[in-house]
């Protein structure tokens, strides 16, 4: 079975994309693994620091896991309709070869979903996310279609999932799964 790794695009600790992530490893299919990253303490991108002192530690940390897993499950807020700015820099980080290996992220297969409390779920955020996943040269995983959680506030109570969300995570989930797999 696969192992995934999940990444909130948010830095807010209570945020929804937080929440759908964790919902996402409740619903991982027995046999699976999915482990949450942080890219919490990840640091700007600047190629002058990463010539003179190397890649910080939380980069090289989450390039392993990264390298660890069988696909990445992404969990996109929607900022002014386009991309956060943590999530993006994170992907820049993780695209740079490293001597030895090429970029971690290339040739991952990836789910995107998202939260977010307006009515269109993120729906812009994940178009915007297009250009960058295929330069990037992740395989984005569309054999679920998209996954948007709209009007998150009342979808989640808690933390938990609504019962109906919940079962077309569940389906998003054990689909990307069984596409890993095969």
């Amino acid at each position: 079975m696969a192992r995934l790794a999940g990444i909130p695009g948010s830095l807010r600790k209570a945020s929804f994309n937080r929440m759908l992530i964790a919902a996402a490893k409740h619903v991982t299919p027995p046999g699976s693994e999915f482990d949450i990253l942080s890219i919490d303490d990840v640091p700007l991108f600047n190629e002058d620091e990463e010539r003179a002192l190397g890649s910080p530690a939380a980069v090289t940390r989450l390039r392993a896991q990264i390298r660890a897993a069988d696909g990445i499950v992404i969990s996109t807020p929607e900022y002014n309709g386009g991309v956060p700015g943590v999530l993006k820099n994170a992907l820049d980080w993780l695209s740079r070869p490293v001597e030895g290996e090429g970029s971690v992220v290339s040739g991952k297969p990836v789910a995107m979903m998202g939260a977010t409390p307006g009515g269109l779920g993120t729906a812009l955020s994940q178009v915007a996310w297009l250009p960058t996943l295929r330069n990037l040269r992740l395989q984005l995983w569309v054999g679920g279609g998209i996954f948007t959680l709209s009007r998150a506030g009342a979808e989640l109570t808690d933390g938990r999932l609504s019962d109906a969300k919940l079962a077309q995570l569940t389906d998003f989930i054990e689909g990307f799964v069984r596409h890993i797999d095969s």
